[in-house]
């Protein structure tokens, strides 16, 4: 059996050398709202120039949105840009632990939403997120990315209970449907001083030559104005094809289905 899935294997990865050798990357735009809407829009003008429009926009639904500001991404939306969800607030209502303490001051910024928050209130959140798109007249997204990639006290067998059918967290993305977690690289440039900037050198240097999968590029709106800018630069000139979350997820499924026709053809053959 194992030397089958070897064989089969083999060939369907042949197959695909052609798409393997180009460096594939997804791009997104983090914690847009609307005050960040002007920061977003100099973001994507950043992205074209350099060639670049297929990303994913991360939005903050509890936030006052206006008419002009809704029509904006639904313009975005009907121009071909991905929407996902981002939670409710983008900022924490409590502290009732010490990680969650050390995570606001060294990592988060108090902007992790579910730290701290029961099962129940991150399940309200998500569903709030989610039916915000459909009352806005948006198409409502596949994709949700908890603030800071914190997903807090929420068991991931509740997530098929919920109406997104991708989460994304620090490790990857995990797919409802399948059940199973896609560990993708991170790279991030939200530094505002050495210390964090050390910090991400070192997380974005593991990330891009030490594991595999598609690599996510996490922008968030001040990142332009940074120290990392230059880095951003660098690591978008490296992939030489940009793509969506959800053809991503796309071809993740593709592979797979692949991998198990070529098992069957192989077991049929021999």
């Amino acid at each position: 059996m194992l030397y089958f899935r070897r064989e089969a294997l083999s060939l369907h990865m042949t197959r695909k050398k052609s798409h393997r050798q180009l460096r594939t990357a997804l791009v997104s735009i983090h914690d847009v709202m609307p005050d960040t809407l002007p920061r977003v829009r100099e973001i994507i003008r950043f992205l074209q120039t350099r060639n670049i429009f297929d990303f994913t926009l991360l939005i903050v639904s509890g936030k006052v949105w206006t008419r002009s500001d809704i029509e904006q991404l639904h313009f975005w939306q009907q121009e071909g840009l991905e929407l996902a969800g981002h939670g409710r607030r983008h900022g924490i209502i409590r502290k009732t632990t010490a990680w969650h303490t050390i995570h606001g001051k060294l990592m988060s910024r108090d902007e992790a939403e579910h730290l701290s928050l029961s099962t129940e209130e991150i399940a309200e959140i998500i569903i709030d997120c989610y039916q915000w798109f459909e009352e806005a007249g948006l198409s409502p997204p596949s994709l949700y990315v908890p603030p800071a990639w914190a997903m807090g006290a929420l068991p991931r067998r509740l997530l098929h209970t919920l109406p997104f059918a991708h989460y994304e967290t620090l490790s990857g993305v995990y797919d409802c449907h399948t059940a199973i977690l896609k560990r993708m690289p991170l790279t991030g440039y939200m530094a505002d001083t050495r210390f964090r900037c050390g910090i991400l050198h070192i997380f974005n240097t593991i990330n891009l030559h030490l594991l595999p999968g598609f690599t996510r590029i996490a922008i968030h709106p001040d990142d332009l104005r940074l120290p990392l800018k230059e880095s951003l630069s660098s690591h978008l000139a490296r992939f030489q094809r940009f793509i969506s979350y959800q053809e991503a997820f796309n071809r993740i499924q593709e592979s797979d289905n692949g991998i198990q026709d070529s098992i069957h053809k192989t077991k049929v053959s021999l």
